[in-house]
Order: structure tokens, then C-alpha cells, then sequence
């Protein structure tokens, strides 16, 4: 018997317009109170390993945390960084697609996509991501840091799940149909 394949769940809050983030990088209009916040937190302890961009860990790193998810296997992925801040941070400098690929092949828990959105956009066009989870925020930015961009070709998802929380946000749950 062949051991399971580990997913790569893209797992990302968003504004109701589709950014992920501000033009600035910043995230302090999402929703930060409430049970979303409990599950999502609850939820990343389900994943074995955490892949994100360069920009992504920079917000961690501003307030000197060198290793955010310190309970998974982290990997930064970034052509600028010459070393890791942290030995247990692990950084991904070329052929991202092949070593999300290599990281998939291995047993173990699935992996979260952290983001950001070009890394996002790349996987999703390589056909790695396997679902894509979206906490949906009620608000309107009308500009920031897109979810997913210029994809290839459209990409078609089933939805597996709905919730909505008394904070308006709603978790989707898609899986890609590849």
C-alpha cells in the first residue's frame, strides 16, 4: 500500500474584493477576534509543514520572529535571503516547484500555503495546491496585494465546505479539480 500523498492547502484570509493584504503588507483590516480566529488557530496544528514568500515572513520578522510556526516544518521561500534568521527555518531559493513537489512526495501531515499571492499563483498554475481554504472577510479595500494573480488558465474548485461566524467572516473550503 502507497502512503498518502500530502495536500498543500492554500489557507488565506481575504477581503470580500479578493486581497490578502494591503499595498503595504499590512492586515489589520481583517476580522482578529472571534472563533474563526480559535479554529484557524486550532487548524494550522492539523499541517506538518508551512510553506510561504519572502514578504510573508518579513512581517514576522519585523517584531524579530524568527520562527512563526515553530510545532511545523518551515520553508521561506526567497531569492534574496543568502541564510536563514533560524536554524529551524529552511529556505527555498530556486526550482520552488520542485521542491514543493519533493516536499508533497514525502509521508507526513499536509502542508499550508502561507502565502503570499505570487507564491500562491505560482503553485496553483504548477498544479500543486490541492484545496484552497479562504476565510472571507466583510471588507472592501479596493486595492492591496491580490489573492492569486494572472493565473495561465482558469482553475475550476469544488466547494466541500461552508461556515459562517457571528463576525461575518465565512470560511470556504474548496478542493482543486485537477
Amino acid at each position: 500500500m502507497q502512503p498518502q500523498k500530502r495536500k498543500l492547502a492554500y489557507h488565506v484570509a481575504t477581503t470580500l474584493d479578493g486581497f490578502i493584504a494591503r499595498e503595504d503588507d499590512s492586515f489589520d483590516c481583517f476580522a482578529n477576534e472571534g472563533d474563526h480566529v480559535t479554529e484557524y488557530l486550532a487548524t494550522l496544528r492539523t499541517y506538518g509543514a508551512v510553506v510561504m514568500g519572502r514578504r510573508t515572513y518579513d512581517i514576522g520578522l519585523k517584531f524579530n520572529v524568527t520562527d512563526p510556526y515553530p510545532y511545523l516544518e518551515t520553508y521561506v521561500v526567497s531569492r534574496t535571503l543568502k541564510e536563514s534568521p533560524n536554524p529551524r527555518v529552511r529556505l527555498i531559493s530556486d526550482d520552488v516547484v520542485g521542491a514543493v513537489r519533493a516536499l508533497k512526495a514525502q509521508e507526513g501531515k499536509d502542508i499550508y500555503l502561507a502565502g503570499g499571492g505570487a507564491l500562491a499563483t505560482q503553485l496553483l498554475t504548477a498544479g500543486l495546491v490541492d484545496e484552497v481554504l479562504i476565510k472571507l472577510n466583510p471588507v472592501l479595500l479596493g486595492a492591496g496585494i491580490p489573492l492569486v494573480s494572472r493565473l495561465g488558465s482558469h482553475i475550476r474548485l469544488e466547494l466541500l465546505s461552508t461556515k459562517v461566524y457571528r463576525t461575518g467572516v465565512v470560511l470556504l473550503q474548496y478542493a482543486i479539480k485537477h
